[in-house]
C-alpha cells in the first residue's frame, strides 16, 4: 500500500514537569508567544526525539528486516568517545549488510527509519547530502495559558568526599547541594504534522513506516520519561489521509478547543488533572465530514480522556 498525503494531530498532557525546556531562559518552559498570551511550547525536535527513542528501544538491532535503525542518536565507541556522522552511518550500513549500495544516502534511506521519515543532513566530505523528510511536525503549543513555578530542594549526597586534615579536622563538603528548577502542575499540548506523499517516494517511506510513526508518537510519550520532563500521557491522535497527493485541509489544530477555557486557567484554581478538562473536537469533525477528498480517517483516544464530538472514521488503539 502506497503512502498518501496526510495530516496528523497529536494531543498529550503532562503533570509536574516541563517536557521541553528553554536553555536561554534558565531552563524554564519555552515561550514563543507574547507575555499576554501565556501559552508555552514544545519544539518539533523534542517530539521527534520521543519517536526516535521509542523506535530505537523497540528495534535496537534494526529489526528483522534491518530497516529500523536510528541515525540521529548518540552512540559511543569502545573507548567511550562519541561517534560522528560518518562513523555512525558506516556502523548502521555494516549492520544492515548494505555495503553494496551505491551511495551512503541510498543505504541510509534503506536502513534508517528516521532518515526515511524525517530526512537527514549528512555533511561528510564528498558524500554530503541534504534530504528533506516527508513528515514534518509543527511546534506543540499548550491549549491554554500556563504559569510555571520556581521550586527548590536539596540533594542529601555531598558533592565531595569528607577527608581528615593534618590537624584531625574533617575537610571537604559534608552537606548535600541545593537544586532549583521550574516546573508546572499540569498542561495539555497539541501538535500538528503533515505527510508529503511526493517526498515520501524519494525517501522510500512506506505505509508501515507511517504506522510505526503513529505508534511511536503515542507509546513513545509513555516510554520517554525523566523527572524534569514530568509524567506524560497521550490524550488524542488523528491521522487523515487524502486521495489527492497535492491537497490537505491544513491547520486542523485550529478546530480543536479545550474546556474550560482561558479565564479558568488564569484563575486561582486552574485544572490540575486530565479528568478536569475536556477536548472539544466538534468543529474538527464538521470540517472532516464536509471534505470530499479524504481517503481515510483514523483516531486514537486515551482511556481517561473526555472527548466532545464524534470524529468520523476508524477508532484505533495500540
Amino acid at each position: 500500500m502506497s503512502v498518501r498525503n496526510g495530516e496528523i494531530l497529536f494531543v498529550k498532557c503532562v503533570k509536574d514537569g516541563i517536557p521541553n525546556r528553554d536553555p536561554l531562559n534558565e531552563s524554564d518552559a519555552r515561550r514563543i508567544f507574547g507575555e499576554d498570551d501565556g501559552r508555552i511550547s514544545l519544539s518539533d525536535v523534542s517530539m521527534k526525539r520521543d519517536v526516535r527513542d521509542y523506535v530505537q528501544a523497540k528495534y535496537p538491532d534494526g529489526g528483522d528486516d534491518k530497516q529500523h535503525f536510528i541515525f540521529c542518536r548518540e552512540e559511543r565507541r569502545d573507548d567511550g568517545k562519541l561517534m560522528g556522522r560518518e562513523s555512525l552511518a558506516r556502523s548502521i550500513i555494516e549492520r544492515a549488510n548494505l555495503e553494496d549500495k551505491a551511495t551512503v544516502k541510498d543505504a541510509l534511506m534503506k536502513a534508517a527509519f528516521d532518515v526515511r521519515v524525517f530526512g537527514a543532513v549528512y555533511s561528510v566530505k564528498k558524500e554530503a547530502f541534504n534530504q528533506t523528510g516527508p513528515v514534518q511536525f509543527g511546534w506543540a503549543h499548550s491549549l491554554h495559558p500556563v504559569e510555571t513555578k520556581y521550586v527548590q530542594g536539596t540533594v542529601v549526597m555531598p558533592s565531595e568526599d569528607v577527608k581528615a586534615t593534618e590537624t584531625g579536622e574533617e575537610g571537604g563538603k559534608g552537606q548535600g547541594t541545593i537544586w532549583t528548577s521550574y516546573t508546572l502542575p499540569f498542561a495539555v499540548f497539541i501538535m500538528p504534522g503533515v505527510i508529503n506523499a511526493t517526498i515520501g517516494k524519494d525517501t522510500g517511506l512506506s505505509a508501515s513506516d507511517v504506522d510505526l510513526l503513529l505508534e511511536a508518537l503515542w507509546l513513545g510519550t509513555l516510554h520517554r520519561q525523566a523527572r524534569g520532563r514530568g509524567l506524560q500521557q497521550p490524550v488524542f491522535m488523528l491521522h487523515v489521509e487524502y486521495d489527492d497527493p497535492f491537497f490537505r485541509l491544513g491547520y486542523l489544530e485550529d478546530y480543536v478547543k479545550l474546556e474550560p477555557e482561558r479565564d479558568v486557567w488564569l484563575g486561582g484554581n486552574p485544572p490540575t488533572a486530565l479528568t478536569d478538562v475536556s477536548l472539544d473536537v466538534t468543529k474538527l469533525a464538521d470540517v472532516l465530514n464536509g471534505c470530499n477528498r479524504i481517503a481515510r480517517v483514523r483516531s486514537w483516544v486515551g482511556t481517561r480522556a473526555n472527548i466532545i464530538g464524534d470524529i468520523p472514521g476508524e477508532v484505533c488503539n495500540f
